[in-house]
């Protein structure tokens, strides 16, 4: 009985040993105007980078959350199924940001004062990328300023909490800090809030509380930076359990989000190995090994 406890207990150290170290990296698909949306949000927001721009990605950070922009054309467009809330202490800088995401933008909510925060506004800006502006306090957050938030609509109505679950299975590393349901009406009982950490990384999901018209797409994806083999079999294989997979690393959860498990040094191996692009082309899961011997 001792020997099978110790056993257990070493095989759930070693699975959160896999796990914790990883990257969660928001991904975003825009019509060949990566660089130039980046370049907008360096005006836009402080503390903004641009580390890497090609004809195919741009990398950077934006207020110090790692983003990738993808050259993708107009196959995927990003929706508020997927927002960045940007949590800010001082209606000054709040006021500024709104400035500049609401012009050529679509206003969701206007900037105003509500029940929940004292100034807030929700907005997509000119690229169809959705940001939710909050004044409140970054140790609510975790210090986090941008936070990535699931809003499950549509025909994932209803299954923010079955989601939840599934993400706490997934990610060991993984703490639950609160979920808020809606009080009354049609969606009484369902998700109006929820926060939580994964990996180290704060995100927040909800149901939404108005019928919507969109739900998860390719346009927004969350893309897991894995050190090694071992960790993008355990990824791959959970989520495409009940999920789907797609090509190159992408593939779905059963709520339909989208997911790119990739090996951290993917850049690296597709620079110094010429024939590993034309390898990754014809996968689903990364196969380290054979892009590196393609």
């Amino acid at each position: 009985m001792l020997y099978e406890i110790i056993l257990l207990a070493q095989l759930q150290q070693k699975r959160k040993e896999i796990i914790m170290k990883n990257n969660i990296i928001p991904a975003i698909w825009f019509d060949h105007n990566a660089k130039e949306a980046f370049e907008f949000y360096s005006q836009t927001f402080p503390e903004t980078e641009i580390e890497k721009a090609d004809d195919i990605v741009v990398e950077g950070s934006i207020r110090g959350l790692k983003f990738i922009g993808i050259n993708g054309g107009p196959l995927f467009k990003p929706n508020s199924a997927i927002s960045f809330m940007h949590v800010f202490e001082t209606k000054e800088e709040l006021t500024a940001v709104w400035e500049k995401l609401s012009q050529k933008g679509k206003i969701m909510m206007p900037l105003d004062s509500y029940p929940f925060s004292e100034l807030y506004a929700w907005v997509e800006d000119q690229y169809g990328v959705s940001w939710q502006l909050y004044l409140g306090k970054l140790a609510d957050v975790n210090q986090q300023k941008i936070i990535p938030t699931l809003m499950f609509c549509e025909k994932q109505q209803g299954r923010c909490k079955e989601a939840l679950a599934f993400y706490g299975e997934l990610f060991p590393d993984f703490e639950s800090q609160g979920v808020l349901e809606y009080p009354e009406g049609e969606f009484k009982g369902q998700v109006m809030h929820a926060q939580f950490k994964a990996n180290g990384y704060t995100l927040a999901a909800m149901d939404s509380g108005y019928p919507q018209d969109f739900s998860f797409t390719e346009g927004v994806s969350l893309t897991i930076s894995c050190k090694d083999q071992e960790e993008i079999d355990y990824y791959w294989n959970k989520i495409t359990e009940k999920g789907q997979e797609s090509q190159c690393g992408w593939c779905k959860d059963q709520f339909g989000l989208s997911w790119q498990v990739v090996p951290k040094q993917i850049s690296e191996i597709l620079s110094n190995y010429p024939q590993a692009n034309r390898a990754l082309m014809g996968m689903k899961k990364i196969e380290i090994d054979k892009l590196i011997n393609a």
